[in-house]
């Protein structure tokens, strides 16, 4: 792959304690400032949040799902309005995954061969097919900043045969997908696989590192494995990559798992989790994650949390946030989305400037107590 002068990455500080990094990503639709958390937007748009609240959280790219897009809007349309960026009318950066990870969830639905993967749509049952090409094809027509390579995910457990073929055919699929991309104004970033296997996360990130991406990602962690390994393996893993390239740690965004890779050398993050959370009445704070369903918020006028500045915090009270789940009303699911999503964003970029500072050591010692 040769290089994207469309792209590049400047690291603006390592912590001289714990090598935390400190970057900033400049794509074509704008900078990104790193580490950072990127909010899931599954069907281009990020669940029961408008775009305006969405970029008063401070959100500096979001992820969008190729799988689904291709399966419901269709990309080719998503193409005729522009692309994802004039389909969903959002002019900061947007990342796309290849699918793989959605196909690897569908084990009993689909067949994987070196070709690619057929599988039956989960709604309506029809029969599709996803190829590197194809995968990239479906990206170019969304148009998002960041596109991601068709990978193999392996589930936890699995054996060490056949880890070692999913990773030895995941690279055969980068090559496809190097050889498929044509767009200057789209980066495509290469995924290191291996599973749980120190070997053979070695031997794949030694892989994608002799291709000069404009950032790499790690794959295959957070899928059931117990979280000492997950960390085992980043931190294994993300020093192999290229020192002066972003990383990116696919789908772990808890506060706790954000901490976690930063610490290890990680700088970009995603997960669905605050929307998730917020839908089921969860909502995170500076002392620990909360249930607004709990009678003792019932006549509490304070905000979700004080240190929060966003929508949600500066204009309703944990009462009435009850009220409205207690009611089910839609509107507190809303409210509560804007809050969690802006504390993980807001969180990362205070995780940052502890970097600058060279203090980070002592906000993940603060920080970390009250999450676990």
């Amino acid at each position: 792959m040769s290089r994207n002068e469309n792209f590049s990455y400047t690291i603006d500080n390592i912590d001289k304690k714990t090598g935390a990094r400190a970057g900033t990503l400049h794509t074509p639709h704008g900078d990104i400032k790193t580490p950072i958390f990127m909010p899931v937007g599954t069907n281009s748009t990020v669940k029961l949040v408008t775009n305006q609240h969405l970029y008063e959280t401070g959100a500096q790219i979001i992820l969008a799902n190729s799988y689904h897009l291709y399966l419901r809007a269709g990309t080719k349309r998503i193409r005729n309005f522009g692309g994802i960026h004039g389909w969903m009318n959002w002019n900061k950066p947007v990342l796309t995954d290849s699918g793989g990870f959605q196909v690897f969830s569908l084990s009993h639905m689909r067949k994987i061969t070196e070709e690619g993967v057929e599988f039956r749509d989960i709604k309506d049952g029809k029969k599709h097919f996803i190829s590197p090409e194809i995968s990239m094809e479906i990206q170019q027509d969304i148009g998002a900043d960041i596109i991601m390579a068709f990978d193999e995910c392996c589930p936890y457990p699995c054996d060490y045969e056949t880890a070692k073929k999913s990773m030895e055919r995941t690279h055969r699929w980068l090559e496809r997908c190097i050889k498929a991309k044509t767009n200057p104004m789209q980066a495509l970033f290469p995924i290191c696989q291996g599973a749980f296997f120190d070997d053979l996360r070695k031997e794949s990130a030694e892989y994608v590192s002799n291709i000069d991406a404009v950032g790499y990602a790690i794959g295959g962690v957070s899928v059931g494995e117990p979280p000492e390994m997950k960390n085992h393996l980043v931190e294994y893993t993300a020093p192999l990559l290229p020192h002066n390239k972003p990383r990116y740690l696919m789908g772990v965004g808890t506060p706790e798992d954000l901490l976690d890779g930063i610490l290890r050398g990680v700088d970009m993050f995603d997960c669905v989790l605050p929307t998730r959370n917020a839908r089921h009445g969860s909502f995170f704070t500076y002392k620990g994650k909360c249930q607004i369903k709990n009678a003792q918020y019932q006549d509490d006028p304070s905000p979700l949390d004080e240190n929060c500045n966003c929508y949600t915090c500066k204009n309703h009270t944990k009462a009435y946030l009850r009220h409205l789940y207690k009611c089910e009303e839609g509107t507190g699911q809303a409210l509560m989305s804007i809050h969690n999503i802006q504390f993980l964003i807001d969180f990362s970029q205070k995780a940052r400037e502890a970097i600058l500072n060279n203090e980070f050591e002592e906000f993940y010692n603060r920080m970390y107590p009250c999450f676990k």
